[in-house]
């Protein structure tokens, strides 16, 4: 398992929430295991492969667009305005989440990330939750989602939620936990100096 290199894909578009995408990005991306390796490699995909306009009028040029991207292992489905305003009414981003589910070992999303899930059909049934000033909507829009409150993360096996923004930092700690082991998240951990029990 440890010669493993899991192929992370974070969904990208504009007005995206940056710390939804960037905190990820930066724990699976400093991981390694014993022998410096990098046990995750890690790209940006949008729809087209455009250059997008996160929050706050960050500049982001993707590595990938729908068409030309990698198989993935992971996908990681971020939040923000865009994705609460614009992209759930996007039918072509909705029906690439929704194949998706069936190439990817893990499905993730972090923070209204979660409304996309929902939307595409993903979260029927499951545990989930969002950023909090978002849950309410979720829970009236799907009600068939078991909607959670005060957890940073929800674990449902091959799909996991995450609350806001920085929450999505807790559930990429909790994946290298899983994939990798406890002492792994440690030493990620340590070396971003962010305090999490692990």
């Amino acid at each position: 398992m440890e010669n493993k290199q899991w192929k992370v894909g974070i969904l990208i578009f504009d007005d995206v929430e940056v710390l939804d995408f960037a905190g990820p990005f930066e724990v699976f991306s400093v991981t390694t295991i014993a022998n410096q390796m990098n046990p995750f490699h890690v790209s940006t995909i949008s729809e087209k492969g455009n250059m997008i306009t996160a929050r706050n009028g960050l500049r982001v040029q993707p590595d990938y667009s729908f068409e030309d991207m990698p198989q993935l292992d992971i996908l990681i489905i971020p939040g923000g305005l865009g994705a609460r305003e614009r992209e759930i009414h996007n039918d072509t981003l909705i029906r690439w989440i929704s194949n998706q589910i069936e190439k990817v070992e893990l499905m993730t999303s972090v923070c209204t990330g979660a409304l996309l899930l929902a939307k595409a059909g993903l979260l029927r049934g499951k545990k989930a939750t969002t950023h909090w000033a978002s849950l309410e909507r979720l829970q009236r829009e799907f009600p068939e989602i078991y909607v959670q409150h005060g957890v940073k993360f929800v674990d449902e096996g091959n799909i996991v939620t995450s609350g806001g923004i920085s929450a999505g930092i807790n559930m990429s700690f909790h994946i290298v936990k899983r994939l990798l082991g406890s002492e792994i998240a440690r030493q990620t951990a340590k070396r971003m100096e962010y305090d999490i029990t692990i």
